[in-house]
């Protein structure tokens, strides 16, 4: 049996863009016509930043609100973890900003990153430091800007990506199974090159010589994802919990990433139900490793979920990396 890693959800928060961008719009940039590339993606509608707006002043925003949701202040934070699909800058890491922005000093800072799975493994990681009390209380903070990255000459993610960020504050468990039950993550290294962006690191610099424009754009092979994640994540479901890959069992509720409204139908073949899962793609967009943490406020504030609901966390990234976490409220 799984030792139960003990956690609290102590309060989420969500910060927007204030620019809504219809389908409409996007698929004009990208020469489609609307209404396939509404059925295509399953989206109606993203945000993305426009004015002052960025990824530092959106992450700040939700985390403020978190921490005052939480009943806290900002010095009660003891350790905050950037757990973002796409940096803010290569150097120094994000969580040093965000820290900056909100006068938090002394704490420990830093990022977890697997692209889409960010917030999963930064969920985790802080049980873990709060089970060896090394932290009590934790701020996760998801902030994502991918619309400056994208290639509308690839339709098939720029109709996908909006911009938002979200911020969660956890700490110890308040009763006993309380946490964490379950998790697991594995890496398929053969989906590599299926979702990726070549240019910006030691491998592909601006000054290379082969440098392209493109290289620095978001460059996703959405059908070789798709034929990956239907090969290998039935047996993950199953090395997760058994019987996952076929049906829901000790499950109230799926929060899952919302990637593509193919891969939000893919869970139908698991026996997963519509009326179980939560979705957000429709109106936000795939907000990459914002999308986990959004779609946990949109469930907890709605209350369609709440204490004592166990919930699953599951999901795909760039690598390519599932994941998934089972969490009792």
């Amino acid at each position: 049996m799984n030792q139960v890693l003990g956690l609290r959800i102590l309060s989420t928060a969500q910060a927007l863009p204030a620019r809504v961008v219809s389908t409409a719009e996007a698929a004009a940039l990208c020469g489609m016509p609307p209404e396939i590339a509404v059925k295509r993606t399953g989206v109606h509608e993203r945000r993305w930043l426009s004015g002052s707006e960025t990824a530092l002043t959106l992450g700040a925003q939700a985390a403020r609100e978190a921490v005052a949701a939480a009943g806290l202040e900002v010095s009660q934070i003891d350790t905050l973890l950037n757990a973002s699909g796409s940096q803010l800058q290569p150097i120094p890491d994000g969580a040093a900003l965000f820290a900056r922005e909100l006068g938090l000093r002394g704490a420990a800072t830093y990022s977890i990153h697997g692209t889409c799975l960010s917030f999963l493994l930064a969920l985790n990681h802080a049980a873990l430091l709060i089970g060896a009390g090394q932290a009590k209380h934790v701020l996760i903070v998801s902030s994502e800007a991918g619309s400056p990255g994208l290639n509308f000459a690839q339709p098939e993610s720029a109709l996908l990506i909006g911009d938002g960020a979200a911020a969660v504050v956890v700490g110890p468990a308040a009763r006993d199974g309380q946490g964490i039950h379950a998790m697991r993550v594995a890496t398929y290294p053969e989906g590599a090159d299926h979702t990726r962006i070549r240019g910006g690191g030691s491998l592909l610099s601006p000054r290379h010589p082969d440098a392209l424009p493109t290289d620095f754009t978001f460059d996703m092979h959405g059908l070789s994802v798709l034929r990956l994640v239907s090969q290998v994540v039935p047996d993950f479901l199953e090395t997760l919990r058994p019987g996952l890959s076929t049906g829901l069992p000790g499950i109230d509720r799926v929060v899952p990433h919302q990637a593509s409204a193919a891969g939000l139908d893919l869970m139908r073949r698991y026996g997963w139900p519509a009326e179980q899962t939560e979705v957000t793609l429709t109106h936000l967009g795939n907000v990459i490793a914002a999308s986990l943490p959004l779609t946990l406020h949109g469930a907890l504030t709605s209350g369609r979920a709440g204490e004592g609901d166990t919930l699953l966390f599951a999901g795909t990234g760039a690598g390519l990396i599932a994941g998934g976490i089972i969490l009792r409220l």
